[in-house]
């Protein structure tokens, strides 16, 4: 799931003139390497919640991950001093964390009714939401080719869902919710990518999300046995790891390389989902997720050409 959840990276050209630009190393294996473990763990993560969802309210299986969460990022970021939590930007850390936790919730909450990878796959929408609100938020200009390939997209979303069909789950339209939720954090964190430290946006993140979720807890508590808070800290101890192996992969490879490898995240999921619940996804499932994989796929390909175009000018 989103945040939690890795969406397909998209190459994005920064939205502020970059300041200070950390130094990468370039090692294209070792970028995909680290793509990969960190969709085996972000999978682990999501199939964790979605076992415990079947006797635990989402709200609270969200909460215990974020509380893992916010533990680990603050036992990160303790040896080098909290002083390099305090963002530039407050507004916009709170806005991103908010958006976060809601695509969590909605995910999560997905998870009760739908097979993993149904879910898994219908998320991947994401970078076609970030198109579209690209337009109203950072006034992009977007051409005939990124709005095909949106459309395209939103098509495989039909084929997956199947809207009126016999196999129609209401629950179905929650992944396409936390897409849109995820987009929006997608485009705060693009407005804030050349002036904020990876390590304070993550934290704020948890913690933002630990704090609101934790407000949420009087609507659906329930006592947790211990089995619950074993899975619980694995799930954020999971999904923690996944984002770190992903953001390090950022640090050895470009966007437009790792987008591809994203995608292997629906194959874990399937591979889970059938090991643990006896689910395969069926050839619906499998044909729209391919569809929008494609065009997420030639969506990244029109941001890379984009990104190229504005560090020329």
């Amino acid at each position: 799931m989103p945040d939690t959840l890795t969406r397909v990276p998209l190459p994005i050209a920064p939205a502020e003139p970059p300041q200070r630009p950390a130094p990468r190393r370039d090692n294209g294996l070792r970028g995909i390497g680290l793509m990969l473990l960190g969709s085996v763990f972000l999978s682990a993560a999501d199939v964790a919640s979605k076992y415990l969802t079947a006797t635990t309210p989402a709200i609270q299986v969200v909460w215990l991950r974020y509380a893992a969460f916010a533990l680990i990022m603050l036992a990160v970021a303790a040896p080098g001093g909290f002083a390099q939590l305090r963002p530039r930007r407050v507004s916009r850390q709170i806005a991103r964390g908010v958006a976060v936790t809601i695509s969590s919730i909605l995910f999560v909450s997905s998870l009760r009714y739908l097979p993993i990878a149904d879910a898994t796959a219908t998320s991947f929408v994401a970078p076609l939401f970030v198109t579209a609100l690209s337009i109203p938020i950072l006034g992009e200009k977007i051409g005939w080719r990124r709005w095909t390939a949106t459309a395209v997209g939103l098509i495989g979303v039909l084929i997956v869902v199947r809207p009126g069909g016999s196999d129609f789950q209401p629950a179905s339209i929650l992944p396409v919710l936390s897409a849109a939720t995820w987009a929006f954090a997608l485009i705060v964190t693009r407005m804030m990518s050349a002036t904020e430290n990876p390590v304070t946006t993550l934290a704020w993140s948890a913690i933002v999300g630990c704090l609101l979720l934790s407000a949420l807890q009087p609507l659906t508590w329930q006592p947790l046995t211990g089995e619950a808070l074993l899975i619980g800290l694995f799930i954020g101890v999971s999904s923690t790891v996944g984002h770190w192996f992903v953001i390090q992969a950022f640090r050895h490879a470009d966007a437009s390389l790792l987008a591809p490898f994203s995608y292997v995240q629906l194959l874990w999921a399937s591979a889970f989902g059938f090991v643990l619940f006896a689910v395969l996804p069926d050839a619906f499932t499998w044909l729209g997720s391919a569809i929008i994989i494609a065009s997420g796929l030639y969506t990244a390909h029109r941001e890379r050409i984009r990104a190229r175009k504005v560090a020329a000018s």
